[in-house]
């Protein structure tokens, strides 16, 4: 049977719109993607990888062609929707550990929806407890509820644990797809996702 995981942070944009194109995939394979809440700044320090503005800061040309890609991916599938936000890069650490308490209560859809809208689509800056309780109890959730959770040493734990178990198979970065065992990175390796999912 096949398997298709998504490894995914909030505080990524090409998460974000690799989430807006996934149910398309699921709906021409079949096959929904399990989504796997880890954190990127786990990641980036243990595998000593930094985000593209960093790792390309010096380097103009290549920013602005990365630019360029997401410009082109955002029309191929029609995300409008999508906004810089403009307090990036936001901590998203206590976003994350509600993902995995989310996850733990089979409320993982619901939830990253939310949070990504927020986000990506009506940005904020949710790393700010307040912030993030008002976004969760707009969207239709329990605020309170996940924010209480975020402290709980189990959640805490769990999310390190994914972080750490996604690193040990390949993670530098997300989001990062596994078909099969199989790693693919970045939304641009979707098409070989896909092709993954339907060849089993």
């Amino acid at each position: 049977m096949t398997t298709a995981e998504f490894h995914f942070d909030f505080g990524s944009p090409n998460a974000y719109l690799a989430h807006r194109v996934l149910p398309a995939i699921t709906a021409r394979t079949g096959i929904a993607f399990k989504y796997v809440p880890i954190l990127l700044g786990g990641v980036f320090k243990a595998t000593g990888n930094r985000s593209p503005m960093e790792a390309f800061a010096g380097i103009p040309a290549k920013l602005a062609y990365e630019r360029l890609e997401m410009q082109r991916f955002i029309a191929r599938h029609h995300l409008t929707a999508f906004q810089r936000n403009p307090f990036f890069p936001v901590n998203t650490l206590q976003l994350m550990r509600g993902a995995v308490a989310a996850d733990f209560e089979g409320q993982l859809a619901a939830y990253a929806e939310a949070a990504f809208h927020h986000m990506w689509e009506a940005p904020k800056k949710m790393d700010e407890a307040p912030i993030i309780e008002a976004a969760l109890t707009e969207s239709g959730l329990d605020g309170a509820h996940w924010l209480a959770r975020m402290q709980e040493p189990a959640v805490k734990a769990a999310l390190i644990a994914n972080t750490e178990a996604s690193i040990a198979r390949g993670c530098f970065g997300a989001p990062t797809f596994f078909v099969n065992g199989e790693i693919y990175f970045g939304k641009d390796r979707l098409a070989d996702v896909e092709a993954a999912m339907v060849a089993g």
